[in-house]
């Protein structure tokens, strides 16, 4: 990168110091020969100022193509694309966050205020807990993703996931509590009235034949995804990126954090709600 923008440099430098004709001769006699070597400088000052010019653009031309064949330039296209993708990943999760909680967490939740509900409160909490905190985090943040795409092609990811980390704590009470929720949702299938319910909820349109369980597995995957993601950005963001120690930090705390989860899933204790 410093390279291209060094060549550029020497390009503007050499076209002021292009030599053209030489006019110490003619400016020497002007005096003697008045008007029309006046005439005669200014023909050749053009001829020199377009001469200057077409070996400006050739140079410029020249260096541009080199640099879009360039290894740097390969690789922030391929960043570029990662980020791109990156926001189209985030746009299908917030939309699958918006289908569990419209479809079916609100819905549970005014039937569990009628006279004689399927399922209670306690329930509803247990079966979608912290749903609704999810949805609102990560509109949050991929409104700030697509407020970076009006940056392109200077795309700043590192704030951002600093903004999202000390809010992932979510996801550990989420990912504690999601074999509980399955089990509590199995002992509400035993009423007819709320499979009733979850039949007509799951026949939406917005949820393509998808089951309940399906929505509530997607929040599991998510911080996986997210550390497969900056590996991929991070290999290819040059060492001497502004960004590059931040994306590695979140990287970093990301995979601790799925660490915990991980170790929390396979702990008996994860376990003790469900004898």
């Amino acid at each position: 990168m410093f390279s291209f923008f060094f060549k550029l440099f020497a390009l503007k430098r050499d076209a002021k110091l292009l030599p053209g004709p030489k006019l110490a001769l003619v400016e020497g006699s002007s005096q003697e020969e008045g008007p029309e070597e006046s005439e005669e400088i200014r023909k050749i000052k053009k001829v020199q100022s377009f001469f200057r010019g077409w070996l400006c653009r050739r140079r410029w031309k020249q260096i541009v193509e080199e640099y879009i064949h360039s290894p740097h330039a390969e690789s922030m296209r391929k960043r570029n694309s990662l980020v791109f993708r990156m926001v189209e990943a985030e746009e299908e999760y917030v939309s699958q966050l918006e289908i569990l909680v419209s479809c079916f967490l609100r819905p549970f939740k005014m039937v569990a205020c009628s006279k004689k509900p399927p399922c209670n409160h306690e329930d509803v909490n247990s079966i979608f807990l912290n749903s609704e905190t999810m949805l609102f985090l990560h509109q949050i943040f991929l409104k700030g993703l697509t407020a970076r795409m009006e940056n392109w092609p200077t795309l700043v990811l590192g704030d951002l996931f600093d903004m999202l980390l000390p809010m992932l704590a979510i996801y550990q009470e989420y990912v504690r509590n999601h074999h509980y929720s399955l089990q509590v949702l199995t002992e509400c299938k035993q009423n007819t009235q709320f499979v009733a319910l979850l039949n007509r909820l799951e026949d939406k349109p917005a949820c393509q034949g998808r089951s309940l369980e399906t929505f509530l597995i997607y929040p599991m995957h998510q911080i996986p995804r997210y550390i497969i993601t900056l590996h991929e950005v991070l290999a290819h963001t040059p060492y001497n990126h502004v960004e590059r120690k931040s994306l590695e930090t979140a990287r970093n705390k990301l995979e601790e954090l799925s660490r915990q989860m991980h170790d929390e899933v396979r702990s008996p204790s994860a376990f003790r709600r469900l004898s």
